[in-house]
């Protein structure tokens, strides 16, 4: 997620985002099953092997994908909420077994379901 969840994870820095991760995880043996980048926060499906640990590969991509933003999008790092800092503390992590298709279907399709909740709540 960006800091503060801001919605920013649009165009031209979730194109770079998506890029920067498929890279560095394509870099490190890391198979990409499905990936769905949304305004304010993002879901990877990855077969990761058991010799990347989980952590080192979540922290991997998230210092990188900031440099690389900051260093492409410098007005980014104009703004006071930023200071030094892209992606929020902390990452959400779950294994997958015998249900990794119903998982691939909710990363895949679960921009589509928010913005049905969100006209929803509209009315």
């Amino acid at each position: 997620m960006p800091k503060y969840r801001h919605r920013i994870l649009t165009g031209g820095v979730g194109h770079e985002v998506g890029n920067c991760i498929r890279a560095f995880s394509q870099h490190m043996g890391i198979e990409i099953v499905e990936m769905n980048i949304q305004r304010d926060h993002m879901h990877i499906f990855a077969m990761i092997p058991p010799k990347v640990s989980v952590s080192d590969y979540c922290g991997m991509v998230k210092g990188r994908s900031a440099i690389r933003v900051f260093n492409k999008h410098k007005e980014l790092k104009k703004q006071l909420y930023w200071g030094n800092h892209f992606w929020t503390q902390g990452y959400c992590v779950d294994t997958v077994g015998m249900d990794s298709d119903m998982i691939r279907k909710y990363v895949k399709y679960q921009e589509a379901r928010e913005r049905r909740m969100e006209q929803r709540s509209l009315f």
